[in-house]
C-alpha cells in the first residue's frame, strides 16, 4: 500500500511542477468547490490497523454557511468519506464531517498555500476496536497540508491529519481510536 501511495504523491508532485503559476485563494469565486482526496495511514492507539478512505468533498465561504464576518481565507468544507481497513480484517467505515480551512496565505510562496483545518463529524465502522462501545461515534480531527492552484482551475493538495474516533462517553466503554493519515487530493 505504501509502495502505491508513494507513487500517488510523486505523480501529484510532478504535475504540480508542469502545471504552473498559482491563483490567491481569496481571488476565487464564491462558487462551491468540489473536491475528492485520498487518505492513507495508520491508527496507532488503542491497536494498529492500517486505513485507506475515499473522500469527497464541497467547500464554501465561511461567511455564507455561517450568518457572520469571516476573514477571505476562512471556508467550510463538507466531506463524506468511505474507507476501508487495510490489515487483512476487510472492515469499513463511512463517515460525514465538516471542517473549517483557514488558508496562511502571508506564508504562500506565489505558488502554494499552506492550510490549517479543523473539524467534527460522525462515523459508523462495521468494526469495534477493543474497549470501545459503539460503532457510531464522533470524529473529531485537526490537519495541515499545502495547495497548488493552477491556472486551469484545479488545486492540488497534500497535507497530514490526525484523526479520533470515540463516542463522547455515550457508552461505559469509550476507548478512543487515534489515527495519522497523509492526504493527496485535487479541488474542481
Amino acid at each position: 500500500m505504501f509502495v502505491s501511495l508513494r507513487l500517488l504523491y510523486l505523480v501529484l508532485l510532478l504535475g504540480i511542477f508542469t502545471l504552473g503559476g498559482a491563483v490567491p485563494v481569496s481571488a476565487q469565486k464564491t462558487a462551491p468547490r468540489y473536491g475528492m482526496a485520498l487518505l492513507a495511514g495508520q491508527a496507532y492507539q488503542p491497536e494498529r490497523f492500517g486505513l485507506l478512505i475515499l473522500q469527497g468533498n464541497v467547500q464554501l465561504p465561511y461567511d455564507q454557511v455561517f450568518w457572520h464576518g469571516a476573514p477571505d481565507s476562512l471556508f467550510f468544507q463538507g466531506e463524506i468519506n468511505l474507507g476501508v481497513t487495510t490489515d487483512g480484517r476487510d472492515r469499513a467505515l463511512v463517515a460525514i464531517n465538516m471542517m473549517a480551512v483557514k488558508y496562511l496565505e502571508a506564508w504562500s510562496s506565489g505558488s502554494w498555500v499552506p492550510y490549517l483545518e479543523g473539524g467534527i463529524g460522525i462515523i459508523y465502522t462495521d468494526f469495534k476496536a477493543r474497549g470501545q462501545g459503539l460503532r457510531f461515534n464522533f470524529n473529531p480531527q485537526i490537519g495541515a497540508g499545502v495547495e497548488w492552484p493552477t491556472p486551469c482551475g484545479r488545486t492540488l493538495s497534500i497535507g497530514l491529519r490526525l484523526h479520533h474516533l470515540s463516542n463522547a462517553n455515550l457508552h461505559r466503554d469509550n476507548r478512543g481510536v487515534d489515527s495519522v493519515l497523509m492526504l493527496a487530493g485535487v479541488r474542481f
